[in-house]
């Protein structure tokens, strides 16, 4: 809660050997950047994460850095408590590709919290690296050479443009929700060792992509209509293509 802009984004320190100001960066010049209850920070402190999701820089008195490559933004907030918390603004939700809610885990997965504690025999991790910056480009990159056919592109533009016509909704998907549906489609496609998006690959993600980027109508929230009850019924609508 007490977080300010300049202690995520860096600032500049008078440095007195140089005699100078020289930028000191902030948490956010890194790979992997996890925001905990991030609707605890203040919304000018949620405001300075803007420009990094969406331009992968950060500007500081007029000067223009660039974050390091890749850059992922996850963020986390308690749906539960909402004592000291701030909503994320709209703007900001629409950089998120993806939201999912956790929920808790189910008898078989609380026993299993218990004997992976138990074979550890510590409350620590053992972290093991796994893969570098370096290939992860490379699996991003990769991405861009599964096929998407012209089929499958109206497909995707009759969804978010659904969302954007219900009765129930004041505000659909921005273009930004189009195109976070579209890269993803193709990562899902990859990691099913496929070089073309099928129909499903779309179907599985309009949830995650879609849900957090819809803004109800007041008589929709009032009975509590849920974001995914409205894109189930947009995507009933819709014509399936064959691939």
């Amino acid at each position: 809660p007490d977080l300010l802009p300049a202690d995520i984004n860096g600032t500049y320190i008078y440095d007195q050997k140089v005699g100078e100001f020289v930028f000191k960066p902030g948490p956010i010049f890194t790979n992997f950047l996890l925001a905990d209850e991030i609707n605890r920070a203040s919304p000018k402190t949620q405001s300075a994460l803007l420009e990094a999701m969406a331009e992968k820089q950060v500007s500081v008195e007029g000067t223009t850095h660039n974050l390091p490559k890749p850059f992922v933004v996850m963020a986390t907030q308690n749906p539960v408590e909402q004592q000291g918390t701030y909503p994320l603004p709209e703007a900001q939700m629409d950089r998120f590709m993806i939201k999912m809610s956790m929920g808790y885990p189910d008898l078989d997965e609380e026993a299993e919290i218990i004997t992976r504690r138990m074979s550890r025999k510590s409350d620590s991790f053992k972290v093991q690296q796994i893969t570098t910056a370096k290939t992860i480009e490379q699996m991003q990159r990769a991405t861009e050479e599964v096929h998407v056919s012209k089929d499958i592109v109206r497909y995707i533009s009759k969804i978010i443009v659904g969302t954007r016509e219900h009765h129930h909704v004041t505000a659909g998907s921005s273009p930004r929700g189009t195109l976070a549906l579209f890269k993803l489609s193709r990562a899902v496609a990859a990691m099913e060792q496929r070089d073309y998006v099928t129909p499903d690959d779309v179907k599985q993600l309009v949830h995650h992509v879609l849900a957090h980027r819809l803004i109800l109508k007041p008589e929709a929230r009032i009975k509590r209509i849920p974001p995914e009850q409205i894109l189930d019924e947009i995507v009933a609508d819709i014509p399936v293509p064959k691939v």
